[in-house]
């Protein structure tokens, strides 16, 4: 008999209500046909048994409590009162964001014992839409890197190989999601936050337009708020509650999020996707990567697109260079307050120092370039989308490396120069700002998952998600391979 490792239980009878996807949930739901308490029973039971094969939920309540919120849901139906498709859903907040009652450690000894008062923004607006925030999804410290490990919860694992890395920095989300301990989850990405942990643990992400999901401020910051799920249906739903305007947030985009939430089904005879590839050599790439990510294309071709090679020389190098300018300027410029202070540096792990120091010498002329750099390479980006609708990218430079390990220090022949070169596929679409989806593409001979980037027009969610979700229709990667410890 298998044994899930850690539990001391069979792997085998996943409850039925855990492998549901998040809308078929909802619909069981709204029609009392399963009760709120039963759905919250059967996930805490389903992670107590599998969360410690993965690390990928952390600070978790009180059982009693959640199960009495549970409760609230259930007579709420009872009374012909439902909040919305969210209601009585188990959610674990990424520890990067605030959930009001949870610590919101940032994987940081800094942050271990800090308490949130209220939720942020896109965080409310689930509870609102009848989400249960159960605890938090484990991040990298300080979300720098793309691997998830800290020092105060420690590391959270692949779950299609446990000794394998689930990426980061929304790799806890990913893992959850991958092992069906949460229906959806939200996460956040600067550098493939989003996309890289998504497409390692074989699931569906978005990282959205600028604006798209409100943040206060009056600088488009390279970091987005976004949905992850097991499928598009789910991910667009999801979008459809983080999503809208706010007073508070000045660049907020003004338009309707009730339009995720409408039928995905659409033509796409002759669409032409532009496929980037590692930019004609410019990325090293693990072998297979690429191959694996080629084999979409014939899945794009069955629902009408063509997938052609981008020939244009793109400006990439240049892109790198401004990409660490805003890198620096922000992640540095955020937590400078931390490096001054000698007794909370010493706690600060290496990567986070080295875009401090960075930023604490950059120059007014530093900040200049990154600002003409962004704009030049959103310039050569929109006029990609002159000759093609949509563009893909793979989602990582490697597979999934060995949980030991910080980072990949090279790829084939090539040294990595940063702790973060190694995901440089990702960083173009962040510097453009365009919205990117992950979409898986299956598993290598050793089964360890990769996906693809497909990149939409600015502001433009609405037809990447519809070609997202015939895409899925004609793959259904998400479902058809699943973690070793749940087959």
């Amino acid at each position: 008999m298998s044994v899930a490792p850690g539990s001391g239980l069979p792997a085998s009878k996943i409850p039925g209500l855990v492998l549901l996807d998040a809308v078929e949930l909802s619909w069981l739901i709204s029609r009392r046909e399963v009760s709120c308490v039963e759905v919250m029973q059967t996930y805490l039971a389903h992670i107590d048994r599998f969360n410690p094969a993965v690390n990928a939920i952390v600070s978790r309540r009180d059982e009693a409590d959640v199960l009495a919120e549970a409760r609230q849901r259930d007579e709420e139906l009872a009374r012909g009162e439902h909040r919305g498709w969210m209601h009585g859903f188990p959610v674990a907040i990424k520890d990067l964001s605030d959930a009001a009652g949870l610590a919101t450690t940032k994987g940081s000894p800094v942050f271990a014992e800090s308490i949130a008062v209220d939720d942020e923004l896109h965080v409310r607006r689930m509870r609102e839409a009848g989400a249960i925030v159960i605890g938090k999804t484990n991040v990298p410290e300080f979300g720098l890197g793309s691997h998830t490990f800290n020092p105060v919860f420690g590391t959270t694992l692949n779950p299609y190989d446990t000794t394998r890395s689930a990426g980061g920095s929304s790799g806890g989300a990913a893992a959850a999601l991958a092992m069906r301990m949460l229906p959806v989850a939200d996460g956040s990405d600067f550098m493939g936050s989003l996309r890289n942990p998504a497409a390692w643990n074989n699931i569906v992400s978005l990282r959205p337009s600028f604006g798209r999901i409100p943040t206060e401020g009056f600088l488009s910051s390279p970091s987005v708020v976004g949905p992850m799920g097991r499928t598009v249906r789910d991910v667009a739903m999801l979008l459809s509650t983080m999503a809208g305007p706010d007073e508070r947030a000045p660049l907020s985009i003004e338009q309707d999020p009730e339009l995720f939430a409408g039928p995905l089904d659409r033509d796409f005879d002759g669409a032409r996707i532009g496929w980037v590839g590692d930019f004609d050599g410019h990325l090293p790439t693990e072998p297979g990567v690429l191959d694996l990510c080629a084999e979409s294309f014939a899945a794009f071709g069955e629902i009408g697109c063509s997938v052609e090679p981008v020939v244009k020389r793109l400006p990439v190098e240049q892109a790198w260079e401004t990409f660490l300018l805003w890198r620096s300027w922000t992640v540095g410029r955020n937590h400078a307050e931390l490096y001054d202070d000698p007794a909370k540096r010493a706690l600060l792990k290496p990567e986070l120092i080295f875009e401090v120091e960075n930023y604490h010498r950059l120059q007014a002329s530093d900040i200049s370039r990154a600002l003409t750099g962004r704009e030049q390479w959103y310039a050569a980006v929109s006029d990609l989308f002159d000759e093609y609708d949509f563009l893909l990218a793979p989602s990582a430079q490697v597979f999934p490396f060995d949980a030991e390990q910080r980072w990949p220090q090279e790829i084939g022949d090539r040294s990595m120069d940063t702790y973060h070169r190694w995901m440089e596929v990702v960083a173009p679409w962040t510097l453009s700002g365009h919205p990117v989806a992950n979409l898986p593409v299956g598993c290598n001979a050793e089964g360890l998952p990769m996906g693809v980037q497909l990149i939409g027009r600015n502001h433009a969610e609405w037809p990447l998600l519809q070609l997202a979700h015939s895409y899925e229709r004609a793959t259904d990667w998400t479902h058809r391979v699943l973690p070793p410890l749940l087959r």
